[in-house]
């Protein structure tokens, strides 16, 4: 069965904001058009959670017409349908985060990223799945099941924002929000044909709940299917929060203004598969590199780039880092031995492993980062900006855990598979996923371009002089 597109759906994003503050379309009417358009195609996929009830989300929808017709205009996302990933608090909806201890937990406020989509005028209507406790890239969990790619119902979405990811690319919601520790904004993005940004840390910040201070690695941040969706998104999303101690004192507004052309003779660092040391499958090298000819046709200069720093070394001071981060969050769980039962085996093999680690294991670790973010800058004053595949291996089967090997080589951890991603969680840069290409069975990929400490307005700008070169890519819709 095909399922007709909708004209509201078929608006990119800023279209809908416009047509919305211009009353050319009520909020009732976007509201219904997206939720029968959920209806018919999230049931196939399961991108979206903890759906609201139909009444009292046309009757937010009522009310921001009302706002409207009083004029008052509440921002970029006034009357946007928005489904938040289901690790970040939202108040009266379940908060998950894919586990099964968390099914009924009801966060008494909402995170600082999920209010400030509220503020902008965003009407939240559910969640979007995601892997228990985000750990891992495949969202699969024991509480809404698994969440299957949008170009092929057999395959992974990625992870762990792939339900935010999906439920993009078949256009349940106008933009996604998500969050990226390894990759999970980057990840889903390249295997869902759409583009997500790791902003720089602090950026987006975190809160209320948490850590403040040591949890650097995660972000959150946006997913559009334009590059001027997501920014306008991420507008929304960044700036400085006081309670955020180390939030970035920015106006998330300078987001908003208008893109400008990169300019010609940006020189772009491939560092492909890291001279081998990266296993990949057959073809994802040859994807980013098709990627990688229309940069050059905007007048780009790409060159093999190496990272010139041991990735094993840069690989164990990523274990350790998740190893203390990871644990410290499920550790409470992992304490309690009826809990123990119910976590699923990543989780209770990250708390072991976080348990071995000593005081003076995390500090070489920190030493060991700071030198890889000093060496990462001398990088780039050769390169503008860096370029990596967004992940190893193309969607892999919808009902495997994770992939045990890649290209013959033999996987050691349940993360092992997505280390590409690393280099620049752990260096703290800005990173944005945009489409490379598809494999001959139409399963999309995507390719990271890494910009230098932040960076994210330069980096989103790049992204969005490529995005005009790739229009035959982003014309290949997911078949509903």
């Amino acid at each position: 069965m095909t399922v007709d597109l909708d004209p509201i759906v078929a608006l990119t994003a800023c279209a809908l904001s416009d047509a919305i503050h211009a009353r050319r379309v009520s909020c009732r009417e976007v509201m219904t058009a997206y939720l029968a358009r959920i209806d018919a195609l999230n049931p196939a996929c399961n991108a979206i959670v903890s759906l609201q009830p139909r009444e009292t989300l046309l009757a937010q929808a009522d009310a921001r017409d009302a706002d409207l017709a009083a004029g008052i205009d509440r921002g970029f996302l006034h009357g946007f349908p928005m489904a938040i990933k289901d690790i970040a608090a939202t108040v009266g909806i379940p908060t998950t985060l894919g586990s099964p201890l968390l099914a009924n937990y009801l966060p008494a406020e909402d995170g600082y990223m999920v209010a400030r989509m509220k503020t902008a005028g965003g009407i939240v209507i559910g969640k979007t799945n995601t892997p228990e406790f985000g750990l891992g890239s495949h969202t699969y969990n024991t509480v809404f099941g698994i969440t299957r790619n949008a170009y092929d119902r057999t395959r992974s979405a990625g992870g762990s924002s792939g339900g935010s990811a999906v439920s993009l690319a078949l256009r349940l919601q106008p933009v996604a929000d998500g969050s990226d520790f390894m990759g999970s904004l980057r990840n889903p993005a390249g295997w869902n044909n759409v583009f997500g940004f790791r902003p720089s840390p602090g950026r987006v910040p975190y809160g209320p709940l948490g850590d403040q201070y040591v949890s650097q690695l995660g972000t959150e941040g946006p997913m559009g299917r334009t590059v001027r969706d997501l920014a306008m998104l991420f507008s929304v999303q960044a700036g400085r929060e006081p309670r955020a101690p180390l939030s970035i004192a920015e106006d998330g507004a300078q987001f908003a203004a208008p893109l400008r052309e990169p300019k010609r003779g940006l020189r772009i660092g491939w560092l492909g598969n890291l001279g081998g040391y990266l296993p990949m499958e057959p073809g994802i090298l040859a994807t980013c590199e098709a990627g990688l000819r229309r940069l050059e046709g905007l007048g780009c200069s790409v060159e093999p780039a190496s990272l010139g720093y041991a990735p094993e070394r840069v690989w164990q001071t990523w274990l350790t880092w998740r190893r203390w981060l990871v644990s410290g969050r499920v550790e409470p769980f992992y304490a309690n031995p009826a809990q123990r039962e119910r976590l699923k085996p990543e989780a209770r093999w990250e708390a072991a492993q976080g348990a071995g680690l000593s005081g003076a294991d995390t500090y070489a670790a920190s030493l060991e980062r700071s030198a890889f973010y000093a060496h990462m800058l001398t990088l780039f004053e050769r390169h503008d900006f860096l370029v990596l595949p967004t992940a190893q291996v193309w969607p892999f089967a919808a009902e495997l855990d994770w992939p045990k090997e890649i290209a013959g080589v033999a996987m050691d951890t349940y993360h092992r598979w997505m280390e590409v991603v690393i280099y620049a969680t752990l260096a703290g840069l800005p990173a944005i996923s945009v489409p490379a290409g598809f494999d001959d069975r139409g399963l999309p990929m995507g390719m990271q371009l890494i910009g230098p400490p932040l960076a994210d307005r330069a980096v989103l700008e790049l992204a969005a002089g490529y995005e005009a070169t790739i229009a035959d890519l982003l014309a290949r819709e997911p078949t509903v």
